[in-house]
C-alpha cells in the first residue's frame, strides 16, 4: 500500500514536473514570437541580406561667379558575387577584356570565395553599360561618383583633390570636407541560404545625401590669367617656379592663388616633370608628389628681402623715429659692429631724404632707422602686426614665421632684420601684413571659403572671418600709401607703372640659403588705387636666370597682370598729376 502511494505521489511530480517545463517552453515562446519578434525578424533579414554601398554626390566647389571649379562625374563600381555566378569563365573573359586587365588578376578576384569580390572602381560609365548589357549571372554594376575637376589645371593647389574614397586629400577639398562629403547611401539585396538573390524580392535602398556646395572668393577668369602670366615668366627665365597672389585688402578675400608649375587634378598622383618615375620606388615617388602637390605660397617660407621695408617704415613712423624729411648719407655701405652691410648701389646713393630711401631701396636707410627703433621696439612691433602668429588662412599646413629669440637679436640681427633678411616668413603672410598696413591699419584674415549652399543655391551658412584694428593709425597707413605709390610711379617700382592708374607697391630681391648657391627670388607686392586700395597682389620668381632683380623682371609680372585685371574689376582709370620726391631706382 506504501509503496503504490509512493510510486503516484512519484508520478505526480514527474507529471507537475513536464507540465512546468512545457508552460516554461511556450511562454518563453511566447514572449519570443510576441516580445522579441521584430529583434528576431531583423536578425533573420540580416543574414539573408547582402549591402552595397551607394556613394554621395560630393558638393560642388564654385567661383564667387559661380563658375563650377570641382564637380561630379559619373563612375561605375563592377563586382562580382561568387555565389552567383553561372559561367565563371566568360566573366573572366568579358571583363578582362572590358575593363582592361590582366586576365590572371580577374580569375584570382572572381575565384575568390567572398560575398562581394570588387573587379574595378572608376570605371568609365559608357565601359559599365556595356557590362551591363551582357547580363552574366553574378556581376554587379554599381554607378559611383568620381571628383572631376573642369579646369585640369587652374587652381590646382588651392583646390586640392580627392582620394578612391571620395575623400578630400590637400587644399580646399580636405578643409572643408565636413560640407562637401555628403552621407553615402546603400543597396540591400535579399538573399537565400546559398547568398543567391531571391527573385521577386525588391531591392531595398537608402537614398545617399549629397554634399553641399563651396561658393569660394576665387574668380576663375582672374586665376586662369595669372597662371598664364606666370607661366610666361617662369618659361622666359628658367625659373624653378612662379608664384602670384591677388586678393582684396579691405576684408581678405582671395581672388587668385597660383603656384606654377601647377598639376593636373584629374590625374594628381602622375608626376609632370620627372623621367623615370616608372621604376622609382614608392617612397621617392611619394616624395616627389609631396613636393608637386605643395603650395609655396603658404607652405613655404622666404626671406622677403626689401618687400619687407614696407613693415619697418610703418614701425618707424609709427613710433615716430622717421619723419618724411629726414636726411641721410648712403656711401654704399653700412658698418654695423664688425660687420660692412652693402647697399644693393655699390657706389651708395650720397644724400638722400627718407623718401628717396624708400624710393631707392636703400639699406643703409633702413639700417638706421631700424637702429633708431631698437631691437625691443622691433620686436613689439613684429608681434603688433601679426607677424609671429599664423594668418589662419583656410588651407592646410600654412607653415610659421622663423624669427631670432628676442634675447638674441643684437646689432648685426636687427640691421639685416630692418631690409628682410635673416628671417623667414611665408608669402601669404607678407601680403596679408602689407594689406593691414595700406588699409588703415586693420590685420584682415586670408581666405578663400565665402559660404556653403545648397544644390538649389540656398545659402546655409556664411564664413565670418577675425579682423585686428588699428595695428598702425589711419594717419601711418594714408602715409604708407603716397610713399608707395612714390616707388611705382618715381623709383624702384617704376616697371609696375600703368599711366592712368594710381599703384602703390615695393619691389625686393632676396637670395635663398645657402648664399654660396647664389640662387635668388625676386619678387613684388603691389595695390590699387594707391588712395583706396580694391586689390593687392604679389608676384615671386623662384630661381629666375640671368637678371634676378625684382623690379625688372617681377614688377613688370603684375603690371601686366593689372593692365588686364584693372579694368575686369571696374576700377577705372584717371588723371594722375601728384608726385612726391625725386626720381629713383631699386632694386
Amino acid at each position: 500500500m506504501k509503496n503504490k502511494t509512493y510510486n503516484k505521489k512519484k508520478v505526480l511530480v514527474v507529471f507537475l514536473v513536464a507540465v512546468a517545463l512545457v508552460l516554461t517552453l511556450i511562454g518563453r515562446l511566447v514572449y519570443l514570437m510576441v516580445f522579441d519578434a521584430e529583434y528576431y525578424q531583423e536578425l533573420a533579414e540580416a543574414l539573408h541580406e547582402r549591402e552595397r554601398e551607394i556613394k554621395a554626390a560630393r558638393g560642388e566647389i564654385v567661383d564667387r561667379n559661380g563658375t563650377v571649379l570641382a564637380t561630379n562625374k559619373t563612375v561605375c563600381t563592377i563586382s562580382v558575387v561568387h555565389s552567383q555566378l553561372k559561367e565563371p569563365e566568360e566573366v573572366i573573359a568579358i571583363l578582362s577584356k572590358e575593363l582592361g586587365l590582366d586576365e590572371s588578376a580577374v580569375r584570382k578576384r572572381v575565384e575568390k570565395v567572398s560575398s562581394m569580390e570588387k573587379i574595378k572602381t572608376n570605371v568609365e560609365k559608357e565601359v559599365g553599360d556595356r557590362i551591363r548589357n551582357y547580363n552574366l549571372a553574378g556581376v554587379k554594376v554599381d554607378e559611383d561618383y568620381k571628383r572631376y575637376y573642369p579646369y585640369d589645371e587652374v587652381g590646382s593647389k588651392v583646390l586640392g583633390f580627392t582620394g578612391g574614397d571620395n575623400q578630400g586629400i590637400i587644399g580646399l577639398e580636405v578643409k572643408y570636407e565636413s560640407y562637401l562629403k555628403g552621407i553615402n547611401g546603400t543597396i540591400l539585396t535579399v538573399t537565400d541560404a546559398r547568398g543567391i538573390e531571391l527573385e521577386g524580392v525588391a531591392e531595398d535602398r537608402v537614398e545617399p545625401v549629397p554634399g553641399n556646395t563651396l561658393r569660394i572668393s576665387m574668380d576663375y577668369n582672374l586665376q586662369a590669367y595669372c597662371q598664364q602670366a606666370a607661366e610666361k615668366v617662369m618659361e622666359e627665365k628658367q625659373a624653378d617656379g612662379v608664384s602670384v597672389i591677388l586678393m582684396n585688402p579691405q576684408n581678405g578675400e582671395i581672388y587668385a592663388m597660383v603656384n606654377v608649375p601647377e598639376f593636373n587634378l584629374n590625374d594628381p598622383f602622375t608626376l609632370t616633370s620627372v623621367e623615370g618615375a616608372e621604376g622609382m620606388d614608392s617612397a621617392k615617388k611619394q616624395e616627389l608628389l609631396n613636393q608637386m602637390w605643395r603650395n609655396r605660397c603658404i607652405n613655404d617660407t622666404y626671406e622677403p628681402g626689401s618687400t619687407f621695408k614696407v613693415i619697418t617704415s610703418s614701425a618707424c613712423l609709427e613710433e615716430g623715429v622717421v619723419k618724411l624729411t629726414d636726411t641721410f648719407s648712403c656711401p654704399g655701405y653700412c658698418v654695423v659692429e664688425d660687420r660692412k652691410i652693402r647697399c644693393h648701389k655699390v657706389g651708395g646713393h650720397g644724400s638722400e631724404t627718407f623718401v628717396q630711401g624708400l624710393q631707392n631701396s636703400c639699406n643703409p636707410v633702413f639700417i638706421n632707422i631700424g637702429m633708431r627703433l631698437g631691437a625691443e621696439r622691433f620686436c613689439d612691433y613684429f608681434e603688433q602686426f601679426g607677424l609671429l602668429t599664423k594668418t589662419n588662412i583656410d588651407l592646410p599646413g600654412e607653415a610659421s614665421t622663423i624669427m631670432h629669440k628676442r634675447e638674441d637679436i643684437k646689432a648685426v640681427e636687427l640691421a639685416t632684420m630692418t631690409f628682410g633678411q635673416s628671417f623667414q616668413i611665408t608669402p601669404i603672410q607678407m601680403l596679408t601684413t602689407v594689406s593691414s598696413l595700406i588699409n588703415g591699419g586693420r590685420r584682415v584674415t586670408p581666405h578663400f571659403g565665402v559660404s556653403v549652399e545648397t544644390r538649389d543655391g540656398e545659402t546655409i551658412e556664411t564664413f565670418e572671418y577675425g579682423e585686428k584694428k588699428e595695428i598702425v593709425s589711419e594717419e601711418t597707413s594714408a602715409t604708407m600709401r603716397t610713399l608707395l605709390e612714390s616707388v611705382v610711379s618715381e623709383g624702384g617700382g617704376k616697371n609696375a607703372y600703368i599711366e592712368g592708374y594710381r599703384i602703390g607697391g615695393k619691389t625686393a630681391t632676396s637670395q635663398t640659403l645657402p648664399r654660396s648657391a647664389h640662387k635668388y627670388i625676386a619678387s613684388f607686392i603691389g595695390f590699387a588705387p594707391a588712395d583706396n586700395p580694391q586689390i593687392i597682389g604679389m608676384v615671386i620668381i623662384h630661381d629666375p636666370q640671368g637678371v634676378y632683380y625684382g623690379g625688372t623682371i617681377a614688377a613688370p609680372v603684375l603690371r601686366d597682370i593689372y593692365d588686364n585685371v584693372l579694368p575686369y574689376m571696374g576700377i577705372e582709370k584717371e588723371i594722375v598729376s601728384e608726385d612726391i620726391g625725386d626720381s629713383a631706382s631699386g632694386d
